[in-house]
């Protein structure tokens, strides 16, 4: 596509300088030698008035060397015979004796061509009554004088002119090829089975435009496939307790063929599952690039929460979302969890409650902290013990789980706690980067949590200097879309 607009720009560009140069050319041309002649009429006029009143020789030479063609020995006049005058001829003529008689015989003025160049005839009459020819020389090189340097200037325009557009549509071209090469690769990578690729959103509208919805498409391919593999271990999971009842009802088959037969196939299944399980967890666990604004989708799930609180007469208050804060997380996956939270608070606290959710970066995590005026959560443990998979009545331990796997998937965490407001604070804790330092400094606070909140130890701080609110027990673990009355996170 490049070269292609570079081509039509110079075919274009070329066609347009020959239109204009080309008849530029010719009127340079004439111009060149309209001016020669020109000159030259005004050299043979200057003789006129000599030849009016006399056609003496020695006058004649007077007259035509102090002219700037008699001086250069380009000019000569010729007075023919009369009765009782001889002819008179002054300088060396160029035109033959038939081209003079006949400019005399018509009385106008003639160009011929001669040797070297041209010589004006300019008929002129005299004191005798006869009329007299002055004939000017024009050389070759007074006719096209200038025209050369003129051409070399219309071409070098020309050539400037072609080689600019060149160059201006190589760039457009450049410009417009680039986020096309960059989206054919990254599609290409996609298709390869690269879950990490994306594009960035530059070049042209409809470039951008792609780009958009290339990076929403892989967004949702990678959501879709880590939905799919989660679903594929937790299916293969449950195998896990069936087979462990087949396994011992095996064992009681005795020492015979079919009880060993029996046996080593239990084996064999149980081996297959677990290969199922750890190789759906190893695809969840890799690292996919992925990533939202924040700021954006708070202020968007506020917006719609905000109809429901001013229902119930509950004051929202939102804090941090004044810029974006790039997380890496899947738009959906941070939309879900924000939605589970923010669920909990009007499920769980009384119609008038306050709530707050605040935003904290730091150059190494951002800290997503809801809080409410509810009555908090007066067991921990329980509420973690109902996160391990042992929900309660109406509880199957799923709404936490969204929480956790999207912050445990940057290399965070998630407590809850005591909030400022008197209710319950969940601190959702973000890291910003998928390196190995960064992966073990989450886990490290993360177990770290878990340690004080099962111990009932107090809460740990914060790891942003500019938050001063208590650092919430850890959950991490499954929790349910609960039914009213009952607080789970």
């Amino acid at each position: 596509m490049r070269w292609a607009l570079v081509k039509v720009c110079l075919a274009v560009t070329a066609m347009v300088v020959v239109a204009f140069a080309v008849p530029l050319g010719m009127v340079v041309r004439e111009m060149a030698r309209d001016r020669a002649f020109t000159g030259a009429e005004r050299q043979a006029a200057a003789i006129g008035p000599a030849l009016a009143i006399t056609t003496d020789r020695t006058e004649l030479e007077r007259a035509v060397a102090s002219t700037q063609a008699g001086a250069a020995g380009r000019m000569a006049v010729r007075v023919p015979a009369t009765k009782g005058v001889a002819a008179v001829g002054v300088g060396d003529t160029h035109a033959s004796d038939a081209a003079i008689g006949t400019a005399s015989k018509l009385g106008r003025a003639a160009t011929v061509s001669v040797p070297g160049g041209y010589a004006l005839l300019q008929p002129t009459a005299v004191s005798s009554g006869s009329v007299a020819v002055v004939e000017v020389f024009v050389s070759d090189a007074d006719v096209r004088h200038g025209v050369t340097a003129a051409w070399l200037v219309l071409a070098g325009v020309g050539i400037v002119l072609i080689i600019g557009s060149v160059s201006i549509a190589d760039r457009l071209g450049t410009r417009m090829v680039r986020p096309a090469r960059r989206l054919a690769g990254a599609a290409h990578d996609l298709g390869q089975g690269d879950l990490a690729v994306r594009i960035p959103e530059e070049g042209p509208a409809e470039l951008r435009s792609a780009a958009v919805a290339f990076n929403a498409m892989a967004d949702q391919v990678t959501q879709l496939l880590a939905n799919e593999r989660e679903l594929a271990a937790d299916l293969s999971h449950r195998l896990r307790t069936p087979l462990t009842v087949l396994r011992l009802n095996a064992a009681s088959l005795g020492d015979g063929p079919a009880g060993e037969q029996t046996r080593q196939a239990v084996a064999q299944l149980e081996r297959e599952v677990d290969q199922i399980i750890r190789t759906a967890r190893a695809h969840q666990s890799a690292p996919v690039a992925v990533g939202c604004d924040a700021s954006e989708v708070i202020r968007e799930r506020m917006s719609f929460w905000s109809a429901l609180a001013e229902d119930q007469g509950r004051t929202a208050r939102t804090a941090g979302v004044d810029r974006p804060v790039r997380v890496p997380v899947a738009r959906a996956e941070l939309v879900a969890a924000l939605d589970s939270m923010l669920g909990n608070v009007f499920r769980h606290t009384p119609e008038g409650s306050p709530f707050a959710l605040d935003v904290h970066s730091t150059p190494d995590a951002v800290i997503l902290l809801v809080s409410d005026a509810g009555p908090g959560i007066a067991d921990p443990t329980a509420a973690l013990r109902r996160g391990q998979g042992d929900g309660g009545p109406g509880s199957t331990g799923l709404g936490l789980d969204i929480v956790r796997r999207v912050a445990e998937s940057t290399g965070g965490d998630v407590r809850i706690g005591h909030s400022v407001l008197g209710g319950a604070e969940i601190r959702v804790w973000l890291a910003l980067s998928r390196t190995p330092d960064g992966i073990r400094r989450g886990h490290k606070l993360a177990r770290r949590g878990r340690s004080r909140a099962v111990t009932g130890g107090s809460p740990a701080p914060a790891p942003s200097s500019s938050s001063t609110r208590p650092r919430p027990a850890t959950v991490d673990r499954r929790e349910s879309r609960n039914p009213p009355g009952r607080r789970h996170f």
